[in-house]
Protein backbone atom coordinates (compact mmCIF):
# COMPACT_ATOMS: atom_id res chain seq x y z
CA UNK A 1 0.00 0.00 0.00
CA UNK A 2 1.26 3.48 -0.87
CA UNK A 3 0.38 6.60 1.10
CA UNK A 4 1.23 10.19 0.22
CA UNK A 5 3.04 11.86 3.12
CA UNK A 6 4.91 15.07 3.90
CA UNK A 7 7.52 15.97 6.49
CA UNK A 8 9.84 18.84 7.33
CA UNK A 9 13.53 19.12 6.43
CA UNK A 10 15.18 22.26 7.83
CA UNK A 11 12.01 24.26 7.19
CA UNK A 12 11.30 22.79 3.74
CA UNK A 13 8.27 20.57 3.15
CA UNK A 14 9.30 17.21 1.69
CA UNK A 15 6.84 15.10 -0.29
CA UNK A 16 7.10 11.35 0.04
CA UNK A 17 5.46 8.03 -0.73
CA UNK A 18 5.22 5.67 2.22
CA UNK A 19 5.01 2.01 1.20
CA UNK A 20 3.68 -0.53 3.70
CA UNK A 21 3.35 -4.32 3.44
CA UNK A 22 -0.02 -5.74 2.48
CA UNK A 23 -0.16 -8.35 5.24
CA UNK A 24 -1.67 -7.65 8.64
CA UNK A 25 0.99 -6.26 11.01
CA UNK A 26 1.81 -8.00 14.28
CA UNK A 27 3.62 -4.94 15.60
CA UNK A 28 5.94 -2.14 14.50
CA UNK A 29 8.14 -3.11 11.56
CA UNK A 30 11.63 -2.41 10.34
CA UNK A 31 11.75 0.50 7.90
CA UNK A 32 14.04 1.75 5.14
CA UNK A 33 14.50 5.28 3.79
CA UNK A 34 15.19 5.23 0.04
CA UNK A 35 16.96 8.16 -1.65
CA UNK A 36 16.64 8.85 -5.38
CA UNK A 37 19.36 9.57 -7.96
CA UNK A 38 20.29 13.15 -8.83
CA UNK A 39 17.55 14.54 -11.12
CA UNK A 40 15.28 11.64 -10.19
CA UNK A 41 11.97 11.69 -8.36
CA UNK A 42 10.25 9.33 -5.95
CA UNK A 43 8.12 7.85 -8.74
CA UNK A 44 11.20 6.42 -10.49
CA UNK A 45 13.99 4.16 -9.15
CA UNK A 46 13.55 5.06 -5.48
CA UNK A 47 9.85 4.23 -5.60
CA UNK A 48 10.52 0.96 -7.39
CA UNK A 49 12.96 -0.20 -4.71
CA UNK A 50 10.71 1.06 -1.92
CA UNK A 51 7.78 -0.91 -3.33
CA UNK A 52 9.87 -4.06 -3.60
CA UNK A 53 11.11 -3.66 -0.02
CA UNK A 54 7.51 -3.27 1.19
CA UNK A 55 6.62 -6.47 -0.64
CA UNK A 56 9.32 -8.14 1.46
CA UNK A 57 7.93 -6.91 4.77
CA UNK A 58 9.54 -3.50 5.34
CA UNK A 59 7.96 -0.10 5.67
CA UNK A 60 9.76 1.95 3.00
CA UNK A 61 9.81 5.67 2.33
CA UNK A 62 10.74 7.21 -1.03
CA UNK A 63 10.71 10.99 -1.22
CA UNK A 64 11.60 13.94 -3.45
CA UNK A 65 14.67 15.94 -2.50
CA UNK A 66 14.19 19.53 -1.41
CA UNK A 67 13.94 21.95 -4.36
CA UNK A 68 12.85 19.11 -6.63
CA UNK A 69 9.79 17.04 -7.56
CA UNK A 70 6.76 17.73 -5.37
CA UNK A 71 8.88 18.92 -2.45
CA UNK A 72 9.19 22.57 -1.51
CA UNK A 73 12.17 24.88 -1.64
CA UNK A 74 13.41 27.61 -3.96
CA UNK A 75 15.15 27.98 -6.30
CA UNK A 76 13.72 25.01 -8.11
CA UNK A 77 16.26 22.60 -9.55
CA UNK A 78 18.91 23.19 -6.88
CA UNK A 79 21.08 20.15 -6.14
CA UNK A 80 22.65 20.80 -2.74
CA UNK A 81 24.55 17.89 -1.14
CA UNK A 82 24.27 19.35 2.36
CA UNK A 83 20.50 19.64 2.01
CA UNK A 84 20.24 16.16 0.48
CA UNK A 85 21.96 14.74 3.56
CA UNK A 86 19.57 16.67 5.81
CA UNK A 87 16.61 15.35 3.82
CA UNK A 88 17.68 11.78 4.55
CA UNK A 89 17.99 12.50 8.25
CA UNK A 90 14.60 14.22 8.23
CA UNK A 91 13.12 11.12 6.59
CA UNK A 92 14.49 9.04 9.46
CA UNK A 93 12.94 11.48 11.92
CA UNK A 94 9.60 11.13 10.15
CA UNK A 95 9.71 7.34 10.19
CA UNK A 96 10.67 7.31 13.86
CA UNK A 97 7.31 8.95 14.71
CA UNK A 98 5.17 6.47 12.78
CA UNK A 99 3.20 3.89 14.75
CA UNK A 100 3.87 1.20 12.13
CA UNK A 101 7.65 1.65 12.42
CA UNK A 102 10.03 0.34 15.05
CA UNK A 103 12.20 3.42 15.58
CA UNK A 104 15.13 1.24 16.62
CA UNK A 105 15.06 -0.65 13.30
CA UNK A 106 15.49 1.96 10.57
CA UNK A 107 17.87 1.51 7.64
CA UNK A 108 18.79 3.60 4.62
CA UNK A 109 19.26 2.84 0.94
CA UNK A 110 20.76 5.29 -1.54
CA UNK A 111 20.66 4.92 -5.32
CA UNK A 112 23.26 6.65 -7.56
CA UNK A 113 23.94 10.11 -6.07
CA UNK A 114 21.90 9.19 -3.00
CA UNK A 115 24.28 6.27 -2.62
CA UNK A 116 26.78 9.01 -1.85
CA UNK A 117 24.46 11.17 0.24
CA UNK A 118 23.37 8.24 2.41
CA UNK A 119 26.94 7.64 3.59
CA UNK A 120 27.50 10.97 5.44
CA UNK A 121 23.88 10.89 6.62
CA UNK A 122 24.42 7.46 8.16
CA UNK A 123 27.94 8.19 9.39
CA UNK A 124 26.61 10.94 11.66
CA UNK A 125 23.11 9.66 12.45
CA UNK A 126 23.21 6.58 14.67
CA UNK A 127 19.47 6.09 14.31
CA UNK A 128 20.30 4.50 10.94
CA UNK A 129 21.14 0.91 11.85
CA UNK A 130 22.02 -0.54 8.42
CA UNK A 131 23.19 1.19 5.24
CA UNK A 132 23.06 0.10 1.60
CA UNK A 133 23.83 1.62 -1.78
CA UNK A 134 22.93 0.68 -5.35
CA UNK A 135 25.11 2.12 -8.14
CA UNK A 136 26.45 4.51 -5.52
CA UNK A 137 28.44 7.51 -6.71
CA UNK A 138 30.13 10.54 -5.21
CA UNK A 139 28.40 13.36 -7.10
CA UNK A 140 31.27 15.72 -6.30
CA UNK A 141 33.88 13.35 -7.68
CA UNK A 142 31.69 12.75 -10.72
CA UNK A 143 31.64 16.45 -11.55
CA UNK A 144 35.34 16.87 -10.79
CA UNK A 145 36.61 13.80 -12.62
CA UNK A 146 33.75 12.55 -14.79
CA UNK A 147 31.81 9.31 -14.26
CA UNK A 148 34.79 7.20 -15.33
CA UNK A 149 37.47 9.33 -13.66
CA UNK A 150 39.11 10.47 -16.92
CA UNK A 151 37.62 13.94 -17.34
CA UNK A 152 39.91 16.82 -18.32
CA UNK A 153 40.48 18.95 -15.16
CA UNK A 154 39.75 22.04 -17.25
CA UNK A 155 36.08 21.04 -17.42
CA UNK A 156 35.32 21.51 -13.73
CA UNK A 157 37.22 24.80 -13.77
CA UNK A 158 35.04 26.00 -16.64
CA UNK A 159 31.91 24.91 -14.83
CA UNK A 160 33.00 26.79 -11.72
CA UNK A 161 33.59 29.90 -13.85
CA UNK A 162 30.00 29.66 -15.06
CA UNK A 163 28.72 29.09 -11.53
CA UNK A 164 30.55 32.18 -10.31
CA UNK A 165 29.12 34.28 -13.12
CA UNK A 166 25.65 32.99 -12.32
CA UNK A 167 25.94 34.02 -8.68
CA UNK A 168 26.92 37.54 -9.72
CA UNK A 169 24.00 37.71 -12.16
CA UNK A 170 21.61 36.61 -9.44
CA UNK A 171 23.00 39.24 -7.07
CA UNK A 172 22.25 41.86 -9.73
CA UNK A 173 18.64 40.74 -9.84
CA UNK A 174 18.94 39.10 -13.23
CA UNK A 175 17.26 35.88 -12.12
CA UNK A 176 18.26 32.26 -11.63
CA UNK A 177 20.21 30.64 -14.44
CA UNK A 178 20.27 26.93 -15.25
CA UNK A 179 22.31 24.38 -17.13
CA UNK A 180 20.76 21.39 -18.92
CA UNK A 181 21.42 17.96 -17.46
CA UNK A 182 20.64 16.17 -20.71
CA UNK A 183 21.26 17.06 -24.36
CA UNK A 184 18.45 17.30 -26.89
CA UNK A 185 18.83 13.87 -28.48
CA UNK A 186 20.04 10.36 -27.70
CA UNK A 187 22.73 10.76 -30.36
CA UNK A 188 24.09 13.86 -28.66
CA UNK A 189 23.97 12.06 -25.31
CA UNK A 190 26.12 9.28 -26.74
CA UNK A 191 28.52 11.74 -28.36
CA UNK A 192 29.01 13.61 -25.09
CA UNK A 193 28.88 10.74 -22.59
CA UNK A 194 29.30 7.47 -24.46
CA UNK A 195 27.10 4.55 -23.55
CA UNK A 196 26.65 5.86 -20.00
CA UNK A 197 25.32 9.16 -21.35
CA UNK A 198 23.03 7.35 -23.75
CA UNK A 199 21.63 5.14 -20.98
CA UNK A 200 20.93 8.14 -18.76
CA UNK A 201 19.09 9.86 -21.62
CA UNK A 202 17.12 6.69 -22.34
CA UNK A 203 16.01 6.40 -18.71
CA UNK A 204 15.15 10.03 -18.01
CA UNK A 205 14.08 11.33 -21.42
CA UNK A 206 12.11 8.53 -23.09
CA UNK A 207 9.01 6.49 -22.34
CA UNK A 208 11.20 4.00 -20.48
CA UNK A 209 11.02 5.98 -17.22
CA UNK A 210 10.66 9.70 -17.88
CA UNK A 211 8.57 11.72 -15.44
CA UNK A 212 7.23 15.24 -15.76
CA UNK A 213 8.70 16.28 -12.41
CA UNK A 214 12.13 14.71 -12.93
CA UNK A 215 14.73 17.48 -13.19
CA UNK A 216 16.06 18.21 -16.66
CA UNK A 217 18.19 21.15 -15.54
CA UNK A 218 19.97 22.31 -12.40
CA UNK A 219 20.80 25.78 -11.16
CA UNK A 220 24.35 26.89 -11.89
CA UNK A 221 24.74 27.46 -8.15
CA UNK A 222 24.46 23.68 -7.75
CA UNK A 223 27.89 23.29 -9.31
CA UNK A 224 29.98 24.94 -6.61
CA UNK A 225 27.95 23.16 -3.95
CA UNK A 226 28.71 19.79 -5.53
CA UNK A 227 32.31 20.43 -6.61
CA UNK A 228 33.89 20.09 -3.15
CA UNK A 229 31.53 17.44 -1.79
CA UNK A 230 33.25 14.20 -0.75
CA UNK A 231 30.55 11.61 -0.29
CA UNK A 232 32.68 8.80 1.08
CA UNK A 233 35.16 10.80 3.17
CA UNK A 234 33.82 9.51 6.50
CA UNK A 235 32.52 6.10 5.47
CA UNK A 236 34.62 4.52 8.22
CA UNK A 237 32.29 6.07 10.82
CA UNK A 238 29.45 3.77 9.79
CA UNK A 239 31.03 0.76 11.51
CA UNK A 240 30.14 -1.22 13.54
CA UNK A 241 26.77 -0.87 11.81
CA UNK A 242 26.57 -3.02 8.66
CA UNK A 243 27.14 -1.66 5.14
CA UNK A 244 26.35 -3.24 1.79
CA UNK A 245 27.26 -1.72 -1.59
CA UNK A 246 25.68 -3.16 -4.74
CA UNK A 247 27.13 -2.36 -8.16
CA UNK A 248 26.93 -3.69 -11.70
CA UNK A 249 29.97 -5.32 -13.25
CA UNK A 250 29.51 -3.08 -16.33
CA UNK A 251 28.90 0.18 -14.44
CA UNK A 252 31.20 2.95 -15.61
CA UNK A 253 31.01 4.32 -12.05
CA UNK A 254 31.97 1.05 -10.34
CA UNK A 255 35.36 2.39 -9.25
CA UNK A 256 33.61 4.83 -6.90
CA UNK A 257 31.86 1.97 -5.12
CA UNK A 258 34.95 -0.23 -4.92
CA UNK A 259 37.10 2.64 -3.65
CA UNK A 260 34.52 3.55 -1.03
CA UNK A 261 34.02 -0.02 0.13
CA UNK A 262 37.78 -0.46 0.48
CA UNK A 263 37.82 2.51 2.89
CA UNK A 264 34.88 1.24 4.94
CA UNK A 265 35.31 -0.80 8.09
CA UNK A 266 33.75 -4.17 8.81
CA UNK A 267 31.05 -5.37 8.72
CA UNK A 268 30.74 -4.60 5.01
CA UNK A 269 29.71 -6.34 1.81
CA UNK A 270 30.47 -5.54 -1.82
CA UNK A 271 27.96 -7.30 -4.05
CA UNK A 272 28.27 -7.43 -7.85
CA UNK A 273 25.31 -7.75 -10.22
CA UNK A 274 26.72 -9.54 -13.24
CA UNK A 275 26.22 -7.80 -16.57
CA UNK A 276 24.49 -4.72 -15.15
CA UNK A 277 25.46 -1.17 -16.07
CA UNK A 278 24.99 1.78 -13.72
CA UNK A 279 21.54 2.66 -15.08
CA UNK A 280 20.41 -0.94 -15.56
CA UNK A 281 20.06 -1.17 -11.78
CA UNK A 282 17.49 1.63 -11.80
CA UNK A 283 14.67 -0.38 -13.35
CA UNK A 284 15.57 -3.48 -15.38
CA UNK A 285 13.94 -6.45 -13.69
CA UNK A 286 16.73 -8.94 -14.52
CA UNK A 287 19.13 -6.79 -12.48
CA UNK A 288 16.80 -5.16 -9.95
CA UNK A 289 15.36 -8.46 -8.73
CA UNK A 290 18.69 -9.97 -7.60
CA UNK A 291 19.63 -6.62 -6.06
CA UNK A 292 16.38 -6.58 -4.08
CA UNK A 293 16.99 -10.16 -2.97
CA UNK A 294 20.38 -9.15 -1.53
CA UNK A 295 18.92 -6.00 0.03
CA UNK A 296 16.19 -8.04 1.68
CA UNK A 297 18.72 -10.45 3.17
CA UNK A 298 20.88 -7.54 4.30
CA UNK A 299 18.13 -5.52 5.96
CA UNK A 300 16.52 -8.63 7.48
CA UNK A 301 19.79 -9.28 9.29
CA UNK A 302 20.84 -5.68 9.94
CA UNK A 303 17.44 -4.59 11.23
CA UNK A 304 16.56 -7.77 13.10
CA UNK A 305 14.55 -7.33 16.33
CA UNK A 306 16.51 -6.91 19.54
CA UNK A 307 19.72 -6.18 17.62
CA UNK A 308 22.19 -4.54 20.05
CA UNK A 309 22.57 -0.78 19.55
CA UNK A 310 25.66 0.43 17.67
Amino acid sequence: MRTDVTFDSVGITIAGHLYTPADKPTGPRAAVVVGHPASGVKEQAAGLYARHLAEHGFVALAFDAAYQGESGGKPRGLEDPAQRVEDLKAAVSFLSTRAEVDADRIGALGICASGGYVIPASATDHRIKAVATVSGVDVGRSYREGPDGTQDPAIIQGLLDMAAQARTSEARGEGISYFPIFPATAEQAYELGGQHGREGFDYYCTDRAQHARSAKEFTWSSIDRMATFEAFRFINLIAPRPLMMIVGTEAITRHMTTDACADAQEPKQLHWIDGASHVDLYDKAKYVEPAVEKLTEFFDAGLAPDKPAA
